[in-house]
């Protein structure tokens, strides 16, 4: 077993932290990490959607993962930052960027250092955890970016960056005009 370890490629996350708590997301969907920049804010869009940056000529939606696990928003300090990620919606990439209050460190974690999720106790559902990994005496979350940005959430963002993909028209079409307009 040890040699099985020994020869096993770890797994990279981005840590950062979010309301005290710290998160990770898998490294090979994090695209890059820029400096925070308000965001336009735009009508009709979930409270978690803060709005969008333009990045290097492409709409980028921002999400306040705060709001997305029912915490107050998050307040830009000195060190917040916009981690830009690349989720999945339907097999289709969706680029969005995710409010941090730091960035902290990128990890390597073996199978056996991650433990599953734990059924409470802690500030997000369960099932946008993908375990919790073990760095010396401290856990930290590992995020599910996928379910965290859930194909509503994705609807949205999408519809603001302006939809494109057959996976977004389709559920454009499916989604109906919007409801208190």
């Amino acid at each position: 077993m040890e040699k099985a370890q020994a020869s096993e490629k770890p797994a990279q996350y981005l840590t950062f932290t979010l309301a005290g708590d710290e998160y990770a997301a898998g490294i090979l969907q994090v695209k890059e990490i820029i400096e925070y920049q308000p965001p336009t804010r735009v009508p009709q869009t979930p409270a978690s959607i803060r709005g969008v940056i333009n990045l290097r000529g492409k709409v980028i939606p921002v999400i306040d993962l705060a709001v997305r696990f029912g915490l107050p928003p998050l307040q830009p300090g000195k060190r917040t930052c916009i981690v830009v990620v690349e989720a999945k919606l339907e097999g289709e990439p969706a680029v969005m960027g995710l409010l941090a209050d730091a960035v902290n460190e990128v990890i390597d974690l073996l199978s056996g250092d991650i433990e599953p999720p734990p059924p409470f106790g802690t500030r997000v559902r369960v099932d946008y955890l993908v375990g919790m990994g073990k760095i010396g005496q401290k856990f930290v979350l590992l995020l599910d970016i996928d379910r965290v940005l859930s194909a509503a959430d994705l609807l949205s963002a999408a519809s603001v960056a302006g939809a494109t993909t057959p996976a977004e028209a389709a559920l454009s079409a499916s989604a109906g005009p919007p409801t208190g307009a």
